[in-house]
């Protein structure tokens, strides 16, 4: 496997890798990252489909991108994805799925002429007291300290950020400013998150910061993120004979480990020019510390299906992909009259148990217990609203300045109550957000990063609220009357809470290892998949970053020769850079930091050499002098 930039390789098709035929793959899940490994089987790696079996431990496919409409409960999202153009694996193959909306054209199709005619963009990014826009005109409002304490992590070598909380680099002149929250509240991190992961997200995302405050770098699928985006996948999959076995809960994968070494593959391969064979053997990808070439066979699943356990035994001529850990494991979902229940306590057949008793076979299999050990610390809740007539609406269209029945963007991204004790966000899609969905009603998701605190108008903790108490705080935060809001909550509309334990686990502080790699060093037949295995420079919580390690996982156990889009080097491009910088600064520029007198000579004696070059001319372009 090898990484790949450009459309020399993105346009090509690989040749049929040799023996695939003879072999059997075996996928434990049906979130993203196992369906893109089945698709990438299918497409790339040419199997056929009846050789492809893929074990879901719930009757529905989609894993953590579901969307459903439960009857007696009503319609129920546990959390939305946006996109990213820069999404390159992810485009790659949606490419070759056909919609199921339109004949004749891919879902990439689909989905870019909908944000050509439809593009993205937030009218109200927060609001404060009682429904009011909270101002903050697209400011981030750092300080030049604040700027220094950012940078500063952008630096930082990532072994000194192992097992460190962003706390322990920011202080309250970044954690009190609104790019953090703006930050906080678009990835869902929290004061004691990872600080190794803030600053990958930086890197990834450093052609976005412009558009942060508004949404404006955002793409959106129609519908909700199942039937867009698993959906014509599992169809595309049904189509060439794969197999899905639902209510199939898989408990263990049991390994082989000895014998002489595995398979010897480049770790990141050599492309096809320099600065990829650089990046191939220069050492800076840094590996798992607990590799070894050590031969590692995976020979055996355990299943546990409708109570009966069996076992299916595996060759090395048999494939295995393993979709670890599960950031919505133990969900628990209440409804209009009772709260979400609590339950964090781990059991067979879910991915982090199952994790655990792989992780202990071998030390290169990563260490669970850095991300589900805290189900305090990762845990947040959600909520669908349904408003049922036109009571509602008025209070949402007064906030977004739009009309949410257009079919349009509607907020256009979350809106943050800036004054929440929940620091409560909401967000409208485009409408309707499920086929079925009634013309005359909408599906809002709520979400509060702080559920243990009390609310401002219920005065209970998220945690412990109805549906019916998380709508009228809702209610109350849109400035909708007092008396008002417990009847528009309890007759106008169905509200569905969720709680999620292990949501955030992947953002827990971390080191090198704690993950495994997609494939460890030595191993023969099988790959880990999904946000909790290992990938280079792609940051978790994204679509991208499943389906990447899907592609990955397929092409280095097969061999399949064409290389996987490389992540968007956006990081490297002084042009990116130099924007971010004065976006980070409100468009001051540099110069105008508060700087000493012997500083700012030093800054007038350097542009003063610069001055009539191509860098003064770029320095001048993005208004960073």
């Amino acid at each position: 496997m090898y990484y790949s930039s450009g459309n020399y390789e993105a346009f090509a098709r690989p040749k049929k890798p040799a023996g695939v035929d003879s072999k059997h793959a075996y996928i434990i899940g049906t979130g993203l990252a196992a369906l893109s490994s089945a698709c990438y089987l299918v497409r790339d790696g040419q199997m056929p489909g009846d050789r492809i079996h893929i074990l879901e431990k719930d009757p529905v496919p989609g894993g953590a991108c579901d969307g459903l409409d439960i009857p007696g409960l009503g319609y129920v999202m546990r959390g939305g994805r946006e996109m990213d153009n820069h999404f390159e694996v992810m485009w790659d193959l949606f490419r070759s799925i056909p919609s199921i909306e339109t004949e004749g054209v891919s879902v990439l199709d689909e989905y870019y002429w909908l944000n050509k005619e439809d593009p993205n963009y937030s009218l109200c990014r927060a609001t404060k007291d009682l429904g009011k826009d909270a101002g903050l005109k697209g400011k981030f409002g750092l300080s030049d300290k604040a700027s220094m304490e950012i940078m500063k992590l952008f630096f930082t070598p990532d072994e000194d950020l192992y097992d460190k909380p962003i706390t322990d680099f920011f202080d309250d002149e970044v954690l009190n400013s609104n790019f953090w929250l703006y930050w906080r509240t678009m990835f869902a991190f929290e004061n004691w998150h990872s600080a190794l992961e803030m600053k990958l997200y930086i890197k990834r995302y450093i052609h976005h910061i412009g558009g942060l405050p508004d949404f404006s770098a955002l793409r959106f699928t129609r519908y909700n993120q199942y039937e867009s985006m698993i959906l014509p996948m599992v169809k595309y999959l049904e189509s060439h004979g794969v197999e899905f076995r639902y209510n199939t809960k898989v408990e263990n994968v049991e390994f082989a480990i000895g014998g002489g070494d595995g398979p010897k593959r480049e770790h990141t391969g050599i492309g096809q020019d320099t600065i990829q064979k650089i990046q191939a053997t220069s050492g800076f990808f840094k590996r798992n510390p607990a590799s070894t070439p050590t031969k590692k066979l995976a020979v055996r699943i355990d299943v546990s299906q409708e109570g009966e356990k069996s076992s299916i035994d595996l060759t090395e001529n048999d494939l295995v992909f393993i979709t670890n850990g599960g950031c919505v494991e133990n969900s628990t979902m209440g409804s209009q009259n009772s709260p979400a229940a609590w339950n964090p306590d781990l059991k067979p057949g879910g991915g982090w148990d199952m994790w655990r008793r792989i992780a202990e076979q071998d030390p290169s299999f990563g260490h669970p217990e850095k991300f589900c050990s805290d189900p305090n610390a990762t845990k947040w809740m959600s909520a669908t609203v349904t408003t049922l007539d036109d009571e509602i609406p008025p209070y949402i269209q007064k906030i977004c300045k739009r009309d949410p029945f257009s079919g349009k963007v509607v907020t256009g991204g979350i809106v943050t109550v800036q004054d929440s004790n929940w620091l409560m966000s909401w967000t409208l899609n485009r409408q309707q957000q499920f086929r079925d969905q009634p013309k005359d009603q909408l599906c809002v998701w709520v979400y509060g990063l702080f559920p243990d605190k009390p609310g401002n108008y219920v005065k209970k903790p998220m945690t412990e609220c109805t549906g019916e108490e998380i709508c009228e705080e809702w209610l109350y935060h849109m400035g909708v009357p007092t008396d008002k809001i417990e009847p528009l909550a309890k007759h106008h509309a169905n509200t569905v809470p969720v709680m999620m334990p292990y949501i955030t686990a992947f953002f827990m502080p971390r080191a090198a290892g704690d993950r495994p790699d997609v494939v460890p060093d030595g191993a023969v037949n099988f790959a880990f998949l999904g946000q909790f295995a290992e990938t280079p420079r792609d940051t978790i919580f994204t679509t991208e970053y499943s389906m990447r390690t899907g592609m990955e996982a397929v092409y280095t156990l097969l061999g399949v020769d064409r290389g996987v889009p490389e992540v968007w080097g956006s990081v490297y491009d002084v042009r990116n850079l130099l924007n971010a910088t004065v976006k980070l600064r409100d468009g001051a520029p540099v110069t105008d930091m508060k700087l000493n007198f012997i500083e700012k000579a030093v800054v007038k004696k350097v542009l003063k050499k610069l001055d009539g070059t191509d860098i003064a001319t770029l320095l001048r372009e993005y208004h960073v002098i």
